[in-house]
């Protein structure tokens, strides 16, 4: 899609939730001069929305539906919007409702329309609910899920980047107490595949670092706090290096997340959710980005939901957007 070495890669922002604080966080980051030295940015939306939005924020921004987008030029006076419906929404900020759930899936699929057509360089996404999308017929549990579903992508996964961290995990949304019987070799090892693929494919790195963390403490302690090191993870580990990967031996989080944030490693893989996130925000709480590894195409986003309780109210950050946004437009020229 970058045709040329002056233009900005054009990414769609998909507004996500309409009664959430997407809409606000769109207008705000969307008004930042600077953006558009990077990207050429436009949304997959509501324009009724989003004029209702910006007026309610006091900020004076044109908003046009524009189904032509290839070739916009966008400014911080001007808002492009691709509406794919439906065509009826009702929105209440801080209130879920079923067409506002049919609309945030609408957009997902438009986005990964355009992006399987080449036809745009990111996606950078705004924050969806989950139980209004399951309610609207769409049963993932998020963005990933669907994304995955929607290209046909059976190994992806999610990494969050912020500060000097970039994380992957090899679990997820799971409860604690199935977390370890979770933690399997090729699950580990396929993890690590990924990631090592994906720093080298999106990032541009020839030899990646990669740092991973034990599940239990002091790494298991030779058998003593656990066996899964010595069962699932350092043979996965050990087969990854047979493989030409760059990884580390296997640390504790408290001494391995130490060491990422001082740039030993270039990306880390985390056991579960928490354990990778309490570091990252951390450091990085408001400016944090969701990347979805694996895809075939570019996707970030923000790394929070949609903020019903400050919904509507005009106190919503844009930083993770903004984040997520200039994050894409770079992940977009490396690519190239």
């Amino acid at each position: 899609m970058l045709t040329n070495s002056i233009q900005n890669p054009l990414i769609a922002i998909t507004m996500g939730d309409p009664s959430g604080i997407g809409p606000e966080i769109i207008i705000k980051a969307l008004n930042e001069e600077a953006l558009y030295q990077k990207c050429r940015p436009f949304v997959i939306g509501n324009a009724e929305v989003l004029i209702r939005t910006a007026g309610n924020l006091g900020v004076s921004i044109h908003i046009l539906n524009h189904q032509d987008f290839k070739d916009i030029s966008p400014d911080r006076d001007h808002i492009f919007v691709l509406d794919p419906g439906p065509s009826s929404l009702e929105f209440t900020p801080g209130h879920s409702t079923a067409s506002g759930g049919r609309a945030a899936g609408k957009y997902i699929e438009k986005a990964a329309e355009l992006a399987l057509k080449s036809a745009i360089d990111a996606i950078t996404t705004a924050p969806i609910n989950k139980e209004t999308l399951r309610n609207a017929g769409y049963p993932f549990p998020g963005h990933t899920e669907f994304f995955a579903f929607l290209s046909h992508t059976h190994n992806f996964a999610m990494m969050l980047a912020g500060g000097p961290l970039k994380i992957i995990f090899v679990t997820i949304h799971e409860p604690i107490a199935k977390v370890p019987s979770l933690i399997t070799k090729d699950k580990v090892l396929n993890t690590i595949r990924l990631l090592s693929h994906e720093m080298k494919n999106l990032f541009g790195l020839s030899s990646p670092r990669i740092g991973i963390s034990s599940l239990n403490p002091h790494a298991g302690e030779n058998g003593l706090f656990g066996e899964e090191e010595l069962r699932e993870i350092i043979p996965a580990v050990e087969a990854a290096r047979m493989e030409g990967i760059s990884i580390s031996n296997l640390t504790p989080p408290d001494a391995l997340f130490y060491k990422a944030y001082h740039g030993e490693f270039d990306a880390v893989v985390a056991m579960y959710h928490d354990q990778g996130l309490i570091p990252l925000k951390m450091i990085a709480f408001k400016k944090s980005v969701n990347i979805t590894l694996g895809l075939p195409f570019i996707r970030t986003s923000v790394d929070h939901g949609t903020a019903y309780d400050i919904a509507g109210k005009g106190i919503a950050d844009p930083a993770s957007l903004t984040e997520a946004l200039y994050l894409a437009a770079r992940l977009a020229r490396i690519k190239k």
